[in-house]
């Protein structure tokens, strides 16, 4: 059979097959098995034992662990709540002064956790009712939590990254340093939505915020070193990354560790019972990720073994598209795959066909790294997956998915216009890394 007829047809398989409700990592391995025992017999059998262990077999990975336990052990705290109210009552007198201040306190919880659900939930759990209860629409207070949580795998360390780095053999350090301006920028378009909706649309909240009694100034000096430990664990990680003293995957292991120091001496939690709770949540996060990048690594090798890769990047080559209809072209499909895979599968089932494309087209290797991750971004905040939309629907079971949906839409669109000034100006992604490590030398 044609590699591309073979494609279409595994391409359309997998979708049934994910949309029955199947876990996606029993869904790819089922997938990727069949098609493989069709084409080469079960003699492949052999292969695919060594194939699971290939796809976790690297130390890189060990970040990914310790970074979710990292983002665990803050959000079981009170840091979220410490976060949301510190920037509250320094930002209370701009209009969608509560919407900024939650975006700010994902935005810096993200740099902690690199992990978007443990921001929507450690942020949503007290910014959402906070709105709610000042008169901010459910639909802004829902759709700015459910966005500020994507910002968890852009901003680094971000575990995307991380599997991006790892897939494609791009240096990690290089895309975390990438990912810092376009995270700020792109959480400066959410704040800027909020300020554009409070002032002109909804009116209710200004009314309420021109009534609101001002922090004093003591109330806004003693949030301060509740939020200073949160700066100093994000600037120590990134020092010992960037300082040369350690490699990513040891950076998260002595982020994990000043993370309980401060947990244990800022908010008193270090009783065993407490600590086995947050070891525990985050075994059974990173297992199932894990799980997932192993079944994708799987599915990639079936895709290769059947020349299917291989078949779709030379027909793309050949079309000969003017370089930036093909990468409209891939945008739109990341889009699509976002929609029904989690990030870390798309990453490691299509970067194999992606990045020869891309390099071969004269695109940056770690600029696209950052859209690929914008894209996704977009992909936890859109049906059926939408993870982040689950997680908000379970903080406030009283407002419908629809309106959390609807909520949503304004910030995809702001990260639609960031991927477009990244294609105007794409200094903002590379000037960082060039100043910090050098120009890239090539990919």
């Amino acid at each position: 059979m044609d590699p591309i007829t073979l494609g279409i047809i595994v391409g359309v398989s997998t979708l049934i097959v994910l949309l029955s409700g199947i876990p996606i990592a029993f869904g790819l391995s089922a997938i990727a098995l069949t098609f493989l025992i069709i084409a080469e017999g079960f003699q492949i059998l052999g292969v695919v034992a060594e194939t699971f262990f290939s796809g976790i077999n690297s130390f890189v990975l060990l970040s990914i662990p310790m970074f979710i336990l990292m983002g665990m052990a803050v959000a079981n705290s009170p840091a979220g709540k410490d976060l949301y109210t510190g920037l509250d009552r320094w930002l209370w007198r701009l209009p969608g002064g509560l919407v900024i201040s939650n975006i700010g306190a994902c935005s810096i919880f993200a740099a902690l956790s690199g992990s978007s659900p443990a921001t929507c939930a450690a942020i949503g759990t007290m910014g959402i009712p906070e709105m709610r209860k000042r008169g901010y629409a459910a639909r802004l207070a829902t759709g700015t939590i459910a966005a500020g949580g994507t910002l968890g795998v852009l901003i680094p360390p971000s575990i995307v990254l991380i599997v991006y780095g790892l897939a494609t053999g791009t240096s990690i350090g290089r895309l975390f340093l990438c990912g810092v301006i376009p995270g700020l920028l792109l959480a400066f378009l959410f704040m800027v939505w909020a300020y554009i909706y409070s002032y002109f649309i909804d009116k209710d909240s200004a009314a309420i915020l021109r009534n609101r009694q001002p922090p004093t100034l003591k109330e806004k000096l003693e949030v301060i070193p509740r939020v200073f430990p949160f700066l100093a664990i994000v600037v120590g990680v990134l020092y010992v990354l960037y300082g040369g003293i350690a490699t990513p995957s040891e950076a998260s292991g002595v982020g994990a560790f000043l993370v309980f120091v401060m947990i244990a001496f800022v908010y008193k939690i270090y009783q065993p019972r407490k600590i086995w709770d947050i070891v525990k949540v985050s075994m059974k996060e990173s297992v199932m990720i894990m799980f997932i990048i192993c079944a994708s690594y799987f599915f990639a090798f079936s895709l290769s073994t059947l020349y299917v890769t291989q078949s779709i990047a030379q027909l793309i080559v050949e079309l000969s598209l003017n370089k930036w209809v093909l990468f409209f072209y891939i945008n739109i499909f990341l889009l699509i795959a976002g929609f029904f895979l989690p990030p870390v599968a798309v990453i490691v089932m299509t970067s194999a066909i992606l990045l020869p494309i891309i390099t071969e087209f004269g695109f940056d290797p770690y600029w696209f790294a950052i859209v690929f991750t914008i894209n996704m971004e977009i992909g936890l905040i859109t049906p059926p997956v939408g993870l982040n939309l689950y997680i908000i629907k379970g903080i406030t079971p009283d407002v419908s998915l629809s309106e959390i949906l609807k909520g949503s839409i304004p910030f995809m669109f702001m990260m639609a216009l960031s991927i477009v000034i990244l294609c105007i100006f794409p200094e903002i992604v590379t000037w960082l890394p060039d100043k910090l490590m050098g120009k890239d030398a090539g990919f």
